[in-house]
C-alpha cells in the first residue's frame, strides 16, 4: 500500500513539472512614450516680471555703533539732502569728547612748561654756563611736547567728528525705500539702517535664468510695460547684469534702463520686460521635453535601431512660451520624448506614439 502511494505521488509531481515546462514565457512590457521631432526654431520674445526701482539706491548706516534713541522717518517718506533721519545716544561720545579736550589742555600746559625750560637753557648756553647736551635734551622735550599737542588736537577733531556721526543724515534728495531700525535698537558701525531711493532716473529690476544667461548682454534692447500702463511699451536696454548668480534662486540680477526720461514710472510699480531673442539654433523642442539635473539640461532621445532611450545632454537658449531652442546636442531628424520625462531612465525600451496615441515607425539610421 505504501509503495502504491509513493508511485502515485511521483506520477503527480512529474505531471506538474511537465506542465510548468510547457508554460508560455512572460510577455515583456514596452512603455509607450509620446515623441516629436525638433521643429524649426524662430525668434521669440521672452517676458520677465520686474519692479520699478531707482537708479541709485544707497544703503545708509551710522559710522559708529550705539543705541538708537530716535528714528525720524518712515518708509515712503520724502527726504531732502542733509536731513536728519535717526539719532544715536550721544552720551558715550560726549564723554570721549570731554576726555580729548582735557588731553589737549594738558598737552598745551606741558608745551608751555618745556618751552620755558628750553628758553632758559638757551640763555645759559649763550653765556656758556651750560653744556650743549643739556640744551639738546631740553630741545627734544620741547619737540616731544609740541608733537603731543598736535596728536591731542587731532584726536579731539576725530572725537568732534564722532559727535556729529551720532546723527544719520540723508546724502541725497529721495524717498526712504527700506527701514531696518527702530528706537531702542543697538546697531553696529556700518550696519544697514535705511535704503534711500535717490530721486531721478528709474529702472526695472529683473532676474535672468541661469541656464540661458549667455543669451543676454549689456546694451541689449528690450521693451518695458508698466502695470499702470499695460497697453504701452517703452524702449529700454539692459544696463547691467550681475557677474554671479544668486546662491538660492540661481538667477542673475539685472537692471533695465529706460531710453527716455519721460516715462511716468513710480517706485515699486510692477513691470514686465520683453526681450527679443535671436535665433541661435535651427531646432526647437517643446518645453515639456526638457529636464535638468545638477543644473544641466538634457533630453530623452529614442534610438531608432533599438527603440531604447538615450539621455542626451543639450545646451538650450532662453525658454519661450511653449518651446525652447536647442543650441547644441541635437540633430533635426531625431525623435525626442515630450511627456513624462521625469519617470524615464537610460536604456528603457519604449514604443513611440504620436499625439493621437498612434504608433510611429521610426526610420533606422544607417
Amino acid at each position: 500500500m505504501s509503495y502504491r502511494f509513493i508511485s502515485i505521488v511521483a506520477l503527480l509531481s512529474l505531471t506538474v513539472l511537465i506542465g510548468c515546462s510547457n508554460e508560455e514565457p512572460a510577455v515583456h512590457s514596452v512603455r509607450p512614450v509620446m515623441v516629436v521631432q525638433p521643429t524649426t526654431a524662430v525668434a521669440e520674445t521672452v517676458a520677465f516680471p520686474g519692479e520699478v526701482r531707482a537708479r541709485l539706491e544707497p544703503e545708509l548706516a551710522f559710522r559708529l555703533g550705539g543705541k538708537v534713541i530716535e528714528r525720524l522717518v518712515d518708509v515712503g517718506e520724502q527726504v531732502s539732502t542733509d536731513q536728519v533721519l535717526a539719532k544715536l545716544d550721544p552720551e558715550d561720545v560726549r564723554l570721549h569728547l570731554d576726555a580729548m579736550q582735557a588731553q589737549v589742555s594738558a598737552a598745551q600746559a606741558n608745551l608751555e612748561l618745556v618751552r620755558a625750560e628750553r628758553d632758559r637753557y638757551k640763555k645759559l648756553l649763550d653765556r656758556q654756563m651750560l653744556s650743549h647736551s643739556h640744551y639738546d635734551n631740553a630741545e627734544n622735550q620741547y619737540k616731544n611736547g609740541l608733537a603731543r599737542l598736535r596728536q591731542a588736537r587731532a584726536e579731539l577733531a576725530a572725537a568732534q567728528n564722532q559727535a556729529e556721526y551720532t546723527q544719520l543724515r540723508a546724502p541725497y534728495y529721495g524717498v526712504i525705500a527700506q527701514v531696518k531700525v527702530d528706537a531702542g535698537q543697538v546697531v553696529a558701525a556700518g550696519q544697514r539702517v535705511f535704503v534711500l531711493a535717490v530721486d531721478g532716473e528709474r529702472e526695472v529690476a529683473i532676474h535672468l535664468p541661469e541656464h540661458s544667461i549667455d543669451s543676454f548682454s549689456v546694451g541689449q534692447p528690450v521693451e518695458v510695460a508698466i502695470w499702470s500702463q499695460p497697453d504701452q511699451r517703452f524702449d529700454g536696454e539692459i544696463r547691467e547684469i550681475a557677474p554671479s548668480a544668486d546662491p538660492r534662486s540661481r538667477t542673475y540680477a539685472a537692471r533695465v534702463a529706460f531710453r527716455t526720461a519721460t516715462v511716468a514710472a513710480e517706485l515699486g510699480q510692477s513691470a514686465k520686460v520683453y526681450i527679443h531673442t535671436d535665433v541661435a539654433s535651427p531646432f526647437a523642442v517643446p518645453l515639456s521635453a526638457v529636464t535638468a539635473e545638477d543644473r544641466e539640461a538634457y533630453l530623452w532621445v529614442v534610438d531608432p535601431n533599438t527603440s531604447k532611450l538615450q539621455r542626451r545632454p543639450v545646451k538650450v537658449a532662453a525658454f519661450g512660451q511653449d518651446s525652447v531652442s536647442v543650441l547644441q546636442g541635437l540633430e533635426g531628424h531625431e525623435w525626442v520624448v515630450m511627456a513624462g520625462v521625469h519617470v524615464l531612465h537610460e536604456g528603457l525600451e519604449v514604443r513611440p506614439v504620436d499625439r493621437n496615441n498612434q504608433s510611429i515607425q521610426l526610420s533606422v539610421q544607417e
